[in-house]
């Protein structure tokens, strides 16, 4: 057996987000989530109103959010993150992320997912985002397919996945505990072909 076969080689879209690029819309940088920003993440990051439909349970505490982002910079590091930062142009303010939260290379499709301050909520900046997204993935990833879900009563996040062209699948009921308790999860999609034309 030979020493490479102990390694898993890296694929495209693992080398492409250890240097994540930055992408650029008219109000926002999208760009690699630093450790400096620990701040502005706990700002939305500690609201219980935030993670009410999010997966994980708020942050206790600054210092909670400054270690969370340093273990990010070690997943960046390994192409294992895929997520930007929202950089809000005129205030220079981190407020938010988006990114794929997961992504099938077999299958070449990824799924999306964002949170976002509710201070710059009901401005289309996370549409702006997504879209600019969306972009990146058909266009510089070749994906076939990109989804969404959001647990059952986000409807906001629902607006976001409808605004930005995709589809409802349906849903899955009771198909995620979160916090103790059985969810049910909506799905959202695009093709690559839906994309173009819409282009």
């Amino acid at each position: 057996m030979s020493l490479m076969s102990f390694f898993k080689p890296m694929t495209v879209t693992e080398s492409i987000f250890k240097n994540i690029p930055t992408l650029e819309t008219p109000r926002l940088y999208l760009r690699r989530i630093m450790e400096s920003d620990y701040r502005d993440m706990y700002e939305y990051s500690q609201n219980s109103e935030v993670t009410k439909y999010l997966t994980w349970y708020e942050h206790d505490n600054p210092e909670y959010t400054r270690c969370y982002l340093k273990e990010l910079q070690k997943a960046y590091k390994r192409g294992e993150f895929f997520d930007w930062g929202l950089e809000y142009k005129p205030h220079s303010k981190f407020i938010g992320t988006a990114g794929f939260t997961l992504i099938d290379e077999d299958n070449n499709s990824a799924e999306i997912g964002y949170v976002l301050n509710p201070q710059y909520q009901g401005l289309g900046l996370m549409t702006e985002a997504i879209t600019e997204i969306l972009d990146f993935g058909f266009s510089t990833l070749c994906f076939e397919r990109i989804y969404a879900r959001h647990i059952k009563g986000n409807d906001a996040s629902a607006e976001v996945m409808k605004r930005c062209g995709m589809s409802y699948e349906g849903e899955l009921r009771n198909s995620l505990i979160v916090k103790g308790e059985y969810k049910t999860v909506m799905i959202y999609s695009i093709l690559k072909e839906e994309y173009d034309k819409s282009k």
